[in-house]
């Protein structure tokens, strides 16, 4: 069978991949604190007809290999942690992250810790700050945020501290902050859904996750920003630029593939 066959269909599963990426990003374009994708594609090896030989000072020259390559593989399908736009709520409830770093929350209170950049959060029945899917945020010492009955209102400053408001108007520092986990590779982190990664042996050494204090210069925090949500970083201009190239990618390999195919037709027709 022909090389170029074989070549063409692993062009068309490429892009195929690609066009799934793609479609994933704009389905996601309103989805608070996501984070856009993108596929980079790899030569496979590459098929030696001939190797090298070195050339001889006054009695010959060099020649180069005679490669021929043999498709297309998916080198690497990236997450891109560029910071989305500011949306303004005016909810208490509502963070963002201006920087660096993730909030940490989790089923339960000695339940496996996840990071996410969506700041959506709400007060549950019991007072406690939890995201959409009822999970705990945590705090710069791993606890859960619980607000006394006495509290009307609360606040958050922008190292992370919350402020509790009572009926009289009075503000009393609670001690707690708003926790930020520092990850030294972002694009090392693992996709769990829910907006939430989990985290792993390559976004951090040896998978380790320290909750630390936000808008810390130090330790390169960023700062919380109450009232305001973190959209998604996904520009539309370009996905649908990417997806036009992914189509003409995908129909001319599968040009390629008719071609070979009536070439092969060809061969076969040599016997009549």
């Amino acid at each position: 069978m022909l090389r170029s066959m074989y070549s063409g269909v692993s062009g068309m599963r490429g892009f195929q991949t690609k066009l799934d990426v793609i479609g994933n990003n704009i389905a996601n374009v309103n989805t608070v604190g996501f984070k856009a994708g993108r596929v980079m594609f790899k030569d496979i090896l590459s098929q030696s007809m001939s190797g090298v030989t070195a050339p001889v000072e006054g009695e010959s020259g060099g020649v180069n290999a005679k490669q021929i390559g043999l498709g297309v593989s998916i080198a690497a399908i990236d997450t891109l942690h560029t910071p989305g736009s500011a949306m303004t709520t005016g909810s208490p409830t509502d963070f963002r992250i201006d920087g660096d770093g993730f909030f940490v929350v989790s089923p339960g209170v000695d339940g496996p810790q996840y990071l996410t950049r969506a700041g959506n959060f709400t007060l549950d029945a019991n007072r406690q700050l939890v995201n959409a899917d009822g999970m705990f945020v945590r705090t710069v010492d791993g606890d859960i945020i619980t607000l006394g009955e006495e509290v009307t209102q609360f606040a958050v400053g922008q190292n992370g501290s919350v402020v509790s408001i009572d009926q009289n108007g009075i503000a009393t520092d609670t001690g707690l902050f708003i926790g930020i986990a520092k990850v030294v590779n972002p694009g090392g982190l693992e996709k769990v859904g829910g907006n939430l990664y989990r985290m792993t042996p390559n976004a951090n050494p040896e998978g380790e996750l320290n909750i630390v204090a936000a808008n810390d210069p130090e330790l390169g925090t960023g700062a919380i920003i109450s009232g305001q949500l973190e959209m998604s970083n996904v520009d539309l201009t370009n996905e649908f630029t990417e997806m036009i190239v992914a189509q003409r990618g995908f129909q001319a390999n599968s040009r390629i593939i008719t071609t070979s195919d009536e070439i092969l037709q060809e061969v076969v027709n040599l016997k009549r």
